[in-house]
C-alpha cells in the first residue's frame, strides 16, 4: 500500500515555526513595541493578582503579584539590551 504525505493546505509564515494552521503569523516586534508590550504585561498580571487579593484567592493573588516584577525586569533587560534611545 502507497501512503503520500500530504501537505497541510495553510503553512506557517516567519519566525512561528510551529504555528497552528489558519492562525496569524507573529511578527517580529520592534524593540519599543515590545517593551510596551512587557509593561503592558506586567500591569495586567499586578491587575490580577489584586482582584485575586479582593476575591480572597491568596495562592492566585501572591502568583499573579509575583509574576508582575518578572515582566517588569524583562522590559528593563530589553531596554538596556537594545538601548534604544529615550522617548522624547
Amino acid at each position: 500500500m502507497f501512503i503520500a504525505i500530504a501537505r497541510p493546505a495553510v503553512e506557517p509564515q516567519g519566525p512561528d515555526a510551529v504555528a497552528v494552521p489558519g492562525s496569524p503569523a507573529i511578527v517580529e516586534l520592534p524593540p519599543r513595541a515590545l517593551h510596551a508590550r512587557l509593561l503592558e504585561n506586567a500591569a495586567l498580571r499586578r491587575r490580577r493578582g489584586v482582584e485575586r487579593l479582593r476575591s480572597n484567592r491568596l495562592e492566585d493573588a501572591d502568583y499573579w503579584l509575583h509574576a508582575a516584577p518578572v515582566a517588569v525586569r524583562k522590559a528593563s533587560a530589553l531596554r538596556e539590551e537594545k538601548s534604544f534611545a529615550p522617548l522624547p
